[in-house]
């Protein structure tokens, strides 16, 4: 049954609904019209899949900060290729970044939100925070110069910033655009043929999110991080890099509701379901956007929302992904 595109029990010539399709049927009557699917993979296979508010299964869809996710993967495609190593300093890659507070910069420290930079996102005064950023018309120029304010390593800080210049060292090491790279190093491996991701002013894909994915599409890449970088028998990612990239290398539980640990732009919660603890590993992007992976199961769970800035958007994938995980058992 793997990798086929839906699950189908049939009976008497009838097609029998999955347990599922009525856990993701209650989300019909949402009070918020801004929810907009649901996909669920078991052993490779779609079994449950709905849409909603006028979305279709071919919609691309803003995974907003999700898109540090595919950034890390991104990373790991082109240490892969011998352009990079996390151990390496930002300055080394990036030369333009020599001088500058980001010149002693892991790679590791920059995809664990710990480098160091004065950059917070929830801080509206913090000197690299996200805003900030978007409206300038060098965006590379104000990278370059936004101070030290912590030593490497020693703090997470959520932020954009540091996903956006893990992007352009990616461009750096590898040589090439950003999405030209993804492209080649994991779109077309995984199939997927149909995105658009946005660009800033300097014209950079934004390794921070704005990248568009169909439902499949990301549900696509859920499978191979499942499959520790494998996709249908062929290799897109290298194991150790998945491996260290889902690591909980960073315990955040004490500043985010939603997580225990984050890895390389990649969170891990772990859930007490049925008596028993399910470790989930999921990208996470504004308004309830999520990439789920859910080993001990098999499973991928992916949920898309257009509830960008809203507090509700993320409480309601949480719930979801509780029905959906109470439901699989």
């Amino acid at each position: 049954m793997k990798y086929l595109a839906c699950m189908l029990l049939m009976v008497a010539g009838q097609a029998l609904a999955h347990p599922l399709d009525d856990v993701l049927a209650r989300w019909d009557r949402d009070e918020h019209r801004d929810l907009r699917s649901v996909l669920v993979l078991r052993d490779g296979a779609i079994v449950a899949e709905r849409y909603y508010n006028g979305e279709t299964a071919d919609t691309l869809h803003d995974i907003r900060s999700a898109g540090k996710s595919i950034t890390a993967l991104l990373a790991g495609a082109a240490a892969d290729r011998g352009k990079l190593n996390a151990q390496d300093r930002i300055g080394q890659l990036w030369p333009a970044a020599q001088g500058t507070a980001l010149a002693g910069v892991t790679l590791d420290q920059a995809l664990t939100m710990r480098s160091g930079l004065a950059a917070f996102d929830e801080d509206p005064a913090s000197p690299g925070n996200e805003d900030k950023m978007d409206e300038v018309a060098d965006p590379v120029a104000f990278a370059l110069a936004v101070p030290a304010e912590t030593t490497p390593g020693t703090r997470y800080r959520y932020n954009s910033l540091t996903a956006y210049i893990t992007g352009i060292t990616v461009e750096q090491a590898a040589g090439a655009d950003l999405e030209a790279f993804a492209r080649a190093a994991l779109f077309e491996p995984l199939g997927i043929q149909r995105w658009k991701w946005l660009r800033d002013a300097a014209h950079h894909p934004k390794g921070q999110g704005n990248l568009f994915l169909r439902t499949r599409d990301l549900a696509k890449i859920g499978q191979m991080v499942l499959e520790r970088g494998m996709y249908q028998g062929r290799r897109v990612i290298s194991a150790s890099w998945l491996d260290a990239a889902l690591a909980p290398r960073v315990r955040i539980s004490d500043v985010d509701p939603y997580a225990d640990h984050y890895g390389y732009f990649w969170y891990q919660k772990t859930h007490r379901i049925g008596g028993r603890d399910i470790v989930v590993h999921f990208a996470s992007g504004n308004g309830g956007n999520k990439i789920h992976v859910i080993p001990a199961l098999k499973s991928v769970v992916i949920i898309t929302s257009s509830a960008y800035g809203k507090g509700y958007g993320q409480r309601r994938s949480a719930g979801i992904l509780a029905a959906i995980l109470e439901g699989i058992q």
